[in-house]
């Protein structure tokens, strides 16, 4: 027998549904469908959460960073507008970047244009670039430029250089007198890898002597004996006889190269490629080194600037971090820069090679300290992110300039200086970052809001300093007429 109560129908009327929504006549009318707005599923929260956020943190940083480096561009721009003899040249700074550890040039050239050329540019400051794309390449090139100045100096060597372009156009500027700008000059170092090379330069420079080295040569292949060489058959059938036809039908010599069998050119290797000419004065030669006769008291100021660069795949969660955060580097590096440009303060490197006691009791000029002067320190975190392969030695590897730790001779070391901001810069600068204060001698124009300035970036208008600018034509159609 069946169950009643399983069998009886539900009590009480069924609710009905309700009917769905009109479409919105609008949407009808332009033939689309009825589009309804609700949340999204989970998996496209997911995904628009993590899009959203990453999409975001670049947003504000790169907003962040051209604020960043529009404030130090602001604070050194003033330098451009300073009216410059006709007979002089603009002050000229002396950049050094080389290819990081492990990659190539183009790094390095679009680290110097993204975080160091935009305040150059600003202050209408010229320099020199010093590039180097390979290891050593940096160093001779700071010792060839020391050098240059003892040769215009009175000083000379063994052997006279051949004068390049750069000698002639000094030699013709020098003859119709055109001077530099008067002010101080500075040194730009991008990167640990360069600075060393830059220290190496500096001492090889100043304290070795005026020629420059020998250009590397590669190693010569062996040369067989002539006892190796292949014997021809001179049975009386085969011997040439004499006369003109003996002339033409007479082999021709063989070369060295050709007179190695076939087993020995296969296994011939090329010779290793050679780095720039090695160092021309190895840094245990320091301390019994003269130096030139025309070295200054003191150096032009120098600023290391910090260069991170890391690769490998499995160190991609840095590299995300750091694309995310350039804010902080373009603040570093735009206010290392200010201050080497604008000049108006540094100080000497500190140096904690000399206690109290041995201090008064050193009578030696040409100390030398392997590890405790701050130009030893400096930027030394980056060696922990440079590519395994650089750590290699070979044999034949007497001195590297990146591996070796930095040696300095005390005659250098105290000549050099650190250029910074001075307190009056540094209170400027936050002024600017407040709105407060403009260039030196301006007053900041006017907010234009973002669509006036979406129009004019994007679209046919034109902000008032380009419009004050243009040349104001009169109308000549009725004078020709006349």
């Amino acid at each position: 027998m069946a169950d009643p109560s399983s069998s009886a129908a539900p009590t009480g009327p069924a609710k009905p549904q309700a009917p769905p929504k009109p479409p919105n006549p609008v949407f009808k009318m332009m033939g689309l469908p009825n589009m309804r707005f609700k949340l999204p599923s989970r998996n496209w929260m997911i995904f628009l959460t993590v899009t959203g956020s990453f999409a975001g943190a670049l947003i504000y940083d790169r907003r962040e960073k051209r604020r960043s480096q529009q404030k130090w561009s602001e604070l050194v721009a003033h330098i451009a507008k300073e009216p410059l003899a006709v007979e002089q040249m603009r002050r000229r700074l002396t950049v050094y970047l080389a290819a990081p550890p492990g990659d190539g040039l183009r790094v390095a050239r679009d680290h110097f244009k993204e975080y160091v050329k935009p305040i150059l540019t600003a202050a209408a400051l010229d320099y020199t670039v010093v590039e180097g794309r390979r290891e050593g390449d940096v160093r001779a090139g700071a010792a060839e430029g020391i050098r240059k100045l003892r040769r215009r100096a009175g000083e000379s060597g063994t052997t006279e250089p051949e004068k390049g372009v750069e000698e002639v156009i000094m030699a013709t500027r020098d003859s119709i007198g055109i001077t530099d700008e008067s002010g101080p000059k500075g040194d730009i170092v991008i990167g640990r890898h360069a600075w060393k090379e830059y220290i190496r330069g500096l001492h090889e420079g100043w304290l070795g002597p005026m020629d420059a080295p020998a250009p590397p040569v590669e190693t010569p292949a062996a040369v067989p004996e002539p006892s190796e060489a292949p014997m021809m058959d001179t049975a009386a059938g085969d011997a040439p006889s004499e006369g003109p036809e003996a002339v033409e039908n007479k082999p021709e010599e063989i070369k060295p190269e050709e007179q190695k069998p076939e087993e020995e050119k296969k296994e011939e290797k090329p010779s290793k490629p050679t780095g720039p000419a090695a160092a021309h004065i190895p840094t245990a030669e320091y301390i019994s080194a003269q130096p030139a006769q025309s070295i200054p008291q003191t150096f032009d100021s120098s600023v290391p600037i910090e260069f991170p660069h890391i690769l490998g795949f499995l160190n991609t969660p840095i590299r995300v971090y750091r694309y995310l955060n350039q804010r902080h580097l373009a603040e570093s590096i735009g206010r290392e820069v200010a201050g080497i440009v604008l000049a108006n303060a540094s100080r000497p490197y500190r140096d904690e090679s000399f206690s109290s006691d041995s201090e008064s009791n050193s009578d030696s000029p040409a100390e030398v300290s392997a590890g405790k002067h701050e130009q030893q320190t400096v930027l030394e975190v980056e060696e922990k992110s440079w590519h395994k392969s650089i750590f290699k030695r070979d044999e034949e590897d007497k001195e590297r300039e990146w591996l070796d730790d930095i040696v300095l001779d005390e005659r250098i070391a105290s000549r050099m200086s650190l250029a910074q901001l001075s307190p009056e810069d540094e209170a400027r600068s936050q002024r600017i970052a407040e709105q407060q204060e403009y260039i030196l001698g301006e007053e900041r124009p006017a907010p234009v809001s973002f669509w006036q300035h979406m129009w004019i970036k994007y679209g046919y208008g034109e902000d008032e300093e380009t419009i004050r600018r243009k040349p104001i034509l009169g109308n000549y159609d009725g004078e020709f007429d006349q």
